[in-house]
């Protein structure tokens, strides 16, 4: 999947998250595009090699440390982001969970189309 779709995805994902996360805002329309392309971007980049470092915890924890790493991934876009506020760690993890599945759909959808 190209980096560019997964950014549309990513913005898709954080505008719906903006409906049920209540620690999400975002100043202005074009905010949340570029946070979309931005958190599309380092999931491409960095999360892969956060994935690889953190292998152990997270074979021990049978996966579920890989929410925590989606979630770091919505925290660094959020601090790199000047109008993008996240009130803490669970409203990131509510955020990397509804932008996982909106990004998992959407995917689904472009491969099979």
């Amino acid at each position: 999947m190209g980096l560019l779709l997964r950014g549309v995805f990513a913005a898709a994902g954080l505008w719906i998250a903006t409906f049920f996360v209540t620690g999400l805002r975002f100043d202005r329309p074009a905010t949340l595009i570029i946070a979309g392309l931005a958190l599309g971007l380092v999931n491409a980049l960095l999360r892969p090699l956060l994935v690889i470092l953190t292998l152990p915890i997270t074979i021990v924890t049978f996966g579920l440390f890989l929410l925590v790493i989606n979630a770091a991934m919505v925290a660094l876009v959020a601090w790199l982001m000047p109008g993008m506020q996240l009130a803490g760690f669970w409203s990131a993890l509510g955020t990397a969970v509804i932008v996982s599945v909106v990004s998992w759909i959407g995917g689904a959808l472009a491969r099979r189309g």
